[in-house]
Formats: structure tokens, sequence, C-alpha cells
């Protein structure tokens, strides 16, 4: 006895090292690059966290709201759970971008966890678990839902939460009073945790049946009722505040008075079909460069192999089971929520569905990993087989992870990365209070002020909202989401965002002839140069990049001088120059490694010949970057007839 004890405990303890090894590795997977893996603080990203630190502490939110359950933002109306829970992180270690990105990391990370726990617990292999949780982790679609601290970062845990509460019950021929509690919960949790839950949490609610005997018909009936009398806060306040619940979906839907029913079901199809489909889930994914790296799969190749294996798998053994039949069930409502809407694959909108499909893999782990117990020409079969897929996992899901670190810089502008040194810095620096924070119709970027001078130290009160901008007296200061202003001086101007002062006014923004090692810059030409006749103006598209070590301006004085623009100009055979066209403003200041897109009129000359056209940088007033030794654009053109 004393021996197998020991063995038992041995065992145990492998156990539970191979555990806290395998945690260990999926937080370390999804808290790598945080904060910086995407660089900046979204929109959306700095709404959550200053109403979330606004609740830790203050108990209000930025209308003044005594602890909503719902949060006022710019155009909707965002969820309680996720912004609740940050106030509670925020309340421990105060606000930080790092803090909330690691948040909605290792909630992430939770859900791979959750995900492998199921798993395990379902085919009662632990291998199986291991094996899925791998899969789970390194799922991209998950990944990088969970790198951003939107409220949807929360979802795939609460899906797993879910899924967990109603196999416990499944596997119980009357549900305990614990059962209906956690299946309750987690369906609120769902429902009050991310948009879609509002439809998605009564459909799932509705697949209980499945479950449905003589034996439990009465649990799953008090289960609809505690659910519904979870929503009465809902309906409460869709009473109180109506239509403001759905005005988000009212913009994103199809559906409207002027559609016919059969229009509405024939786009429902079409969209659902769309919403499925096997190439955007391995090829492409969703083309939308804030929630998905382009031309990446969101499924991995063998995820999505196992899980159409083990859905023939459960087609063929484990049809009568009530639990299979709730996986395909909820599979196939997850997909409505998206499919109501005119955006073709959103991720976010459809982030149920990795889960489920991580889910579904487990039969055909299941099979192979028992497979490695029968004859020993099967057993190395299985054993190869398992050996190559997980190797494919690692190849496929760590390749997407080191890409994606490679290209993160690149996404710098998504989400307003130098928002708090260009523009934010700037207004602070004049030292006139308060900075005014004007934001014309569906342009809204006041949030940006508030969570990033909160951070730089700076007093909400000391910026004031205001709904037109002659509100402002001359000599103050505004942040606008403007691409200019009327009767202004420039004092920033970086994408999305400028600073001003209205005239008159003593501000002004630091500029002056660049010094000798700032005139870098690499010009080049995006796709062929075209054929020109005789007097034809073309619009080139030119691409700049700022190749020394100095940022370039964004602003000027105020009759141009000193402004950063790109010239075209052509030279004859014998060098005489011609046809010098008018400048094109780098709209943004660059920073050494900047690149800016410029569409470029080019006029050619009026007499046909050969020419050189030259494409350069230029400070005006200053001088010409080729005349400091900076390389043109410069190609021989034919000018024809």
């Amino acid at each position: 006895m004393p021996a197998n004890r020991n063995v038992r405990l041995q065992k145990r303890r492998r156990l539970q090292l191979v555990v806290l090894i395998f945690v260990a590795l999926v937080l370390t997977v999804f808290l790598i690059g945080v904060p910086r893996s995407p660089p900046g603080f979204c929109l959306d990203e700095s709404s959550i966290a200053y109403n979330a630190q606004l609740i830790a502490a203050t108990g209000h939110d930025e209308y003044r709201d005594a602890w909503p359950l719902f949060f006022r933002a710019f155009g909707e109306y965002k969820n309680p759970i996720y912004i609740y829970l940050l106030a509670a992180v925020f309340k421990l270690t105060g606000p930080s971008i790092a803090v909330a990105r690691s948040f909605s990391a290792i909630l992430g990370a939770g859900a791979a966890l959750l995900v492998a726990y199921l798993a395990a617990t379902i085919s009662k292999h632990k291998s199986v678990g291991l094996a899925v949780g791998v899969s789970t982790a390194l799922t991209p679609w998950l990944y990088e839902n969970s790198r951003l601290v939107f409220e949807v970062a929360l979802y795939p845990l609460l899906i797993a939460l879910f899924l967990i509460a109603v196999y416990r019950a499944s596997t119980h021929e009357r549900w305990a009073i614990t059962d209906v509690i956690s299946i309750i919960a987690t369906l609120t949790l769902l429902t009050y945790g991310y948009s879609i839950g509002r439809l998605l949490g009564p459909l799932l609610a509705a697949g209980l049946v499945v479950f449905a005997t003589r034996w439990r018909y009465r649990q799953i009936l008090m289960t609809w009722l505690g659910y519904a009398a979870a929503l009465i806060p809902l309906f409460v306040f869709s009473l109180r505040h109506p239509r403001v619940l759905t005005a988000r979906f009212g913009l994103l839907t199809y559906i409207n008075s002027e559609s016919t029913v059969t229009e509405i079901v024939w786009r429902f199809i079409t969209q659902y079909a769309r919403d499925i489909s096997p190439v955007r889930m391995l090829l492409t994914g969703e083309d939308n460069v804030r929630d998905h790296l382009e031309g990446t799969a969101s499924i991995l190749l063998v995820t999505f192999v196992l899980a159409a294996a083990g859905l023939v798998l459960i087609l063929r053994k484990h049809w009568r089971s009530s639990w299979w039949q709730f996986v395909i069930y909820a599979l196939i409502v997850s997909i409505i929520p998206a499919a109501l809407t005119t955006t073709v694959f959103p991720q976010i909108r459809l982030i149920a569905l990795p889960v489920l499909i991580n889910v579904l893999s487990i039969p055909a782990w299941q099979f192979l990993f028992e497979k490695t117990g029968s004859s020993q020409k099967l057993k190395r079969l299985a054993s190869s087989c398992l050996v190559g897929l997980v190797l494919l996992i690692l190849a496929q899901g760590i390749y997407f992870q080191a890409l994606y670190h490679f290209k993160a810089p690149e996404r710098g502008y998504i989400c307003d990365e130098k928002f708090p040194d260009k523009i934010l810095s700037v207004a602070i620096a004049n030292q006139r209070w308060p900075i005014y924070l004007y934001d014309p119709p569906h342009k809204s970027g006041y949030v940006q002020s508030y969570w990033h001078g909160l951070l730089a130290g700076v007093d909400p009160s000391q910026f004031v909202r205001i709904s037109d901008a002659v509100e402002v007296s001359p000599g103050s200061v505004v942040i606008s989401t403007e691409e200019s202003c009327a009767n202004c001086r420039l004092l920033a101007k970086h994408p999305g965002f400028i600073v001003y002062t209205p005239l008159p006014s003593d501000l002004h923004p630091r500029y002056g002839a660049l010094p000798n090692e700032a005139f870098r810059a690499e010009v080049r030409l995006a796709g062929e140069l075209p054929v020109f006749k005789i007097g034809e103006e073309r619009n080139l598209t030119v691409l700049v990049r700022n190749v020394s070590q100095v940022t370039w301006p964004s602003v000027s004085a105020d009759d141009g001088q000193y402004l950063i623009t790109v010239r075209s100009r052509w030279r004859t055979i014998d060098g005489k120059i011609e046809n010098v066209s008018d400048g094109t403003r780098v709209f943004y200041g660059l920073d050494p490694g900047d690149v800016a897109g410029i569409t470029l009129p080019v006029t050619a000359p009026r007499d046909p010949g050969n020419y050189q056209l030259e494409i350069d940088v230029v400070q005006e007033g200053v001088t010409w970057f080729s005349d400091k030794g900076s390389k043109p654009v410069a190609a021989s053109v034919s000018v024809e007839r």
C-alpha cells in the first residue's frame, strides 16, 4: 500500500509540474510584446480604460453617472463587465496601458486554459487537454482578440466557462441547483459581456432544450426563468433609453424598413455563407488591419482539419449525445449575430466560433490518442500522426506569432501611437489652460486627451469639450480631429488630430531650417511610371521615407515657409530645368524611419522629346533635399505628341 501511494503521489506531482509548465508557457505566449505589440492605444481602448479608472477612483463614469449598467461612449454604449473588472485591477495597480493590455492578454490565456481543461474533462485524457490547449493558445483569431483593451477580449473566456457549466450539467441525470446557477450565471455574463451576447445569450439558452428529459425539464425551466430574471435590468435600461443599445447595430445591419422579407433572407444566407468561409479562416481572415494581420490565417490548418474530423466522428459515433448536439447547435447559432451585419467575416462578432472549433476537435484528438494503445502498427501510425500534427501546429502558430510581432510597428498609426508625443505634449507645452477639445460630427477623438492626459498627470477638469469651434477665444489651445481649421495657426498636425490656436494669437509652432543631417530622404514611386504626352497632367503616388535621424516638422510659418513638400521638375538633355510642380505637402511630421504616401500631380513639358523627370523632397524656402546630397527619383521619360 505505501508503495502504491508513493507511485500515485509521484504521478500527481508530475502532473502538477506539467500543468504549471503548460500554464506558464501559455501566459508567456500571450504576454510577449505587451503593451507594444501592437503599438499605441486605440480610441475604444482609451474610452474603456478611462472609464474603468473613473469607476475605480470615483464610482462614476465620464458623464458623472454613478455605477452605470452600460457606459455611454461616442455613438454607442459599452458593455459593463470588462470595464468593472478592469476597474478592480486599476484599483490595485493604478491606471496604465501596460496593465490594461496585460489584463486582456491574461483573459486570452485564461480562455485557452479553460478550453484545455474542458478537453481533458470530456476526453478523460490529460494529453488531449494539452493538445487542444496548445491549439487554442496558438489560434491566431483568439490571440489577436487578446491584444487590445476591448470588451470582446473577455468573451472567449466566458464562452469557455459557459461550455464547462453546460458539460458538467449534461453528465448529471438530474441537474443540481449548482448546475442551474452556474448556467444562469454564465449565460448572464455572456449577455452583458459583449453586444453580440444580447442575441447569442438567448439563442444559447433556447438550445438547452436538447438536454430535456423527464428528469430535467423542471431544471431547464428554472434555468430559463432565472436567466430571464437576470435580463430585467437590461430591459429596464432599454425602456429608459430607447434604441441606444441597438444604435450601433442599426448602422451595421442590412435590415431596414425598405427591405423585403425575401431580400433580408437572401442577404442573411449570403452573409452567413461568407462568415463560415474556409478560405477566410485558413488563408486571409478579416479585411480589418486593426483586428487581423493582413494576409494570414485566422484558424490553424490542423485545428480546422481536426474539427472537421471531429464533426464526422460526432455524427457517426456520438450523434445521440445531447452534449455534442448542443455544441453543433452553438456553432451554428454563433454565426447569426455577424451574419445580420454587412461586414464580411467580422472576427470580433464571430469570436465564439474559434472556441467552438477547438472544442469540436476534441473527438479527433481523442481518437488519435486512443489508437496509441492499439496494435503495434496502429500505435506507430497514431503516434506519428500525433507528433506530426503537434509539430505543424507549433510551426504555423510560432510563425504567425513571429510575423505578428515583426509587423507590429507598421500598425502604429491604427491606434494613434504618437498622439501623446505629437499632439498632447504640444498642447500641454503651451501652458494655456483649459485645453479645448473639438470633434466634428462622426470624428470623435476627445477621449484620447482625457486618457493620455490622466497618465501624464493632467487633471480632467483642464480639458473642456466644445460642440462648436467658434466657442474658443483667440489665443487658446484646441485639440481637434478636424483636417484643418479656419482663422487659426496650426501648432501640430498628425494623422487624425491637429493642435491649433485661434487668431490672433501669440503662440507659434517650433519651425526653422532643418540641420544638414536632416536632408536625407528615400523617395520612390508606387507603381510604374506612366507614358506622358505633351502638357499632360498625371497623378503619381510617391512614397517618402525619412532616413535621417531628425524629425521633419508637421507645420510651418504662416506663409508656408519651412514646410516639407514633395515636388517634381523636368530636365532637358542639356540640364535646363522646366515645369517645376507646386509643392504637395507631406501632411504630417515624419520621425526617423516613418513613411508617407503622397499623391503628386505632375505636368509634362509642352515640347516633345527626351527628358529626365526628378521627384524630390523640399523644405520650402530652404532647399531641395537633393541639393544636400539626398537621392531623388530620377527617370528618363520620352514625352510624346
